[in-house]
């Protein structure tokens, strides 16, 4: 017991020491919670932690820059398994690069290896159907487990003059128990654990083996100059002051291909934003036949301990108008200039402000669509489509015998009307990606209350309890991909939560997050009962 105390003390302590970052990005990026995970735990819940007990200016426009990075580059990168800077020279593993000092050279680029083993199972693995059927939330399957997953590749990121550039590529190969009967016999069916294509390989006329394999990426190619930023990237947006439950841009969805221009001018943050999205997740060629494409602007007011937020988006099928990516070019106001069933449009308001440099208290309102300010008043009719979030979290770092803790809370609670993100016909315009909206997971007809309490030690040992109630409706309109009336506008009504259960969630969570290694494990309890074990490494 002593030396697995002394063991992890030198652990956390190296790393503190030696490192700022665990996987150093010029890019402050959304939760990867599906796939491609780092040696984080939860990074992005501590950059709000961050903002909530800091002093500087909040905004809540994800992915950003991260203006440390170059500064940071040779203390974080330097004992990557290749590294190479304009100053000192390349590097293997660190070897004879020395102590940084305070010159930060002219470009610098480091690679190292990345990958682990993970264990995933539970009830609902695969319940969505991914080839852009119906989603119902009474459909239940035999749910698949997967292991061992196995997943290795490259993490590759650098500078040179005004850009700057990160890549996370890995390949996956997974073993998974659901069996389905063919012509007989019991083949190997299995469910797409992050709701992305996946591809079962059959060697039936030899061998007979069967496995499942795919490949995964995000990057970022960013031109930087002053208060203007265009990036390049494949990613997902998270716009707003929440974590879990933001209406507009939500991190937990199905990353996509984007370019966003990020203009910072004095206390206002102006963001324009288009997205490739996807409506089928397989290879065919309805993909080509049928396209979908996003446009966003943000804006952002920061003022003191209060920021102030818009979002609007225009999602096009079969239409693309480039224009939209003009920020000055008010989305709600083009959305007049094109087809009613080609596009569809949404903008919300959010509120954010700290307390104490210890609480943030916020709110986002989402309005899809709407006949007149009184219907939403009388909110009886499928002519309102909205939805509303609002929550604060509390956090604390002290020291304790020399050693960091990170302490906080989070608290949200998130309301969807029936129809919100659908359109007139399936798989057109919807605000959606692969099936999965693009903003609060829950999706339409639904209400969520997540709280969350964690702590960190020493930057490398992780906890949390998260509990989760959830409810969905079952009536029609529950789903991304139900209709609403076109152009006659019938007002049909809309019933909220109607057939919905409640469904409890309880989860804890621990990870040891080393330099070179981590671990985690998360398991969900009672209701929707599910396992993730991971084991990951960076060199």
């Amino acid at each position: 017991m002593i030396l697995k105390k002394a063991f992890l003390f030198v652990s956390c302590a190296f790393l503190v020491a030696a490192s700022g970052s665990f996987a150093a990005s010029p890019v402050i990026e959304p939760e990867h919670s599906r796939n491609l995970r780092t040696l984080e735990m939860a990074p992005m819940l501590f950059e709000y932690h961050r903002q909530t007990t800091g002093n500087e200016r909040q905004y809540f426009t994800y992915p950003r820059r991260d203006t440390t990075f170059r500064k940071n580059f040779t203390k974080t990168e330097s004992d990557a398994l290749l590294y190479y800077d304009s100053e000192r020279g390349a590097g293997i593993l660190g070897n004879g690069l020395g102590s940084p000092d305070t010159v930060i050279p002219r470009f610098g680029i480091a690679a190292s290896i990345v990958g682990g083993i993970d264990y995933r199972g539970g009830e609902s693995l695969g319940d969505q159907v991914w080839s852009g059927r119906d989603y119902r939330v009474e459909k239940k399957s035999m749910g698949d487990t997967i292991w061992p997953g196995i997943d290795g590749g490259l993490y590759l990121r650098g500078y040179i003059d005004s850009v700057d550039f990160v890549l996370d590529a890995r390949i996956y190969n997974e073993g998974h128990s659901a069996r389905c009967l063919r012509n007989g016999s019991s083949i190997s069916c299995p469910k797409s654990y992050d709701g992305e294509f996946l591809e079962v390989q059959r060697e039936e006329n030899n061998s007979g083996v069967e496995y499942t394999s795919y490949a995964r990426y995000r990057t970022h190619f960013a031109f930087n100059y002053d208060w203007l930023r265009l990036d390049f990237g494949r990613d997902v947006m998270h716009w707003g002051p929440g974590y879990y439950n933001n209406l507009s841009l939500n991190q937990f969805s199905l990353p996509y291909n984007m370019l966003n221009l990020d203009m910072m001018i004095g206390p206002l943050r102006v963001m324009s934003f288009y997205g490739d999205l996807r409506i089928y997740n397989s290879m065919s060629s309805s993909n080509k036949d049928n396209t979908r494409n996003l446009f966003g602007h943000r804006y952002e007011l920061a003022v003191g301990n209060a920021t102030f937020g818009i979002s609007e988006l225009t999602v096009l099928y079969d239409d693309m108008k480039p224009w939209l990516f003009v920020p000055t070019a008010p989305l709600f106001m083009e959305k007049g200039n094109y087809s009613e069933p080609s596009n569809n449009g949404s903008i919300s308001f959010d509120f954010n402000y700290r307390l104490f440099n210890a609480v943030r208290l916020y709110t986002e309102f989402f309005l899809d669509d709407m006949e007149s300010p009184i219907s939403l008043i009388r909110n009886d009719n499928i002519e309102a489509k909205w939805a509303w979030m609002a929550g604060f979290q509390a956090g604390h770092d002290f020291y304790y015998k020399g050693h960091k803790i990170e302490t906080g809370t989070i608290f949200e609670y998130a309301r969807v009307e029936p129809y919100v993100y659908s359109h007139f016909k399936k798989n057109t315009a919807q605000v959606a990606h692969l099936g999965f909206p693009l903003g609060n997971q829950g999706g339409p007809n639904s209400r969520t209350i997540d709280w969350n309490v964690f702590a960190r030690l020493d930057g490398c040992i992780f906890a949390s309890v998260r509990q989760t109630w959830f409810w969905k409706g079952t009536d029609y309109g529950s789903a991304v991909n139900d209709t609403t009336p076109g152009s006659n506008h019938m007002k049909l009504p809309k019933k909220f939560l109607g057939g919905a259960k409640l469904q409890y969630m309880l989860t804890p969570a621990v990870s040891y997050e080393g330099r070179r290694f981590s671990f985690l494990g998360e398991l969900t309890l009672i209701d929707d009962k599910k396992a993730y074990i991971r084991a990951g490494f960076k060199f």
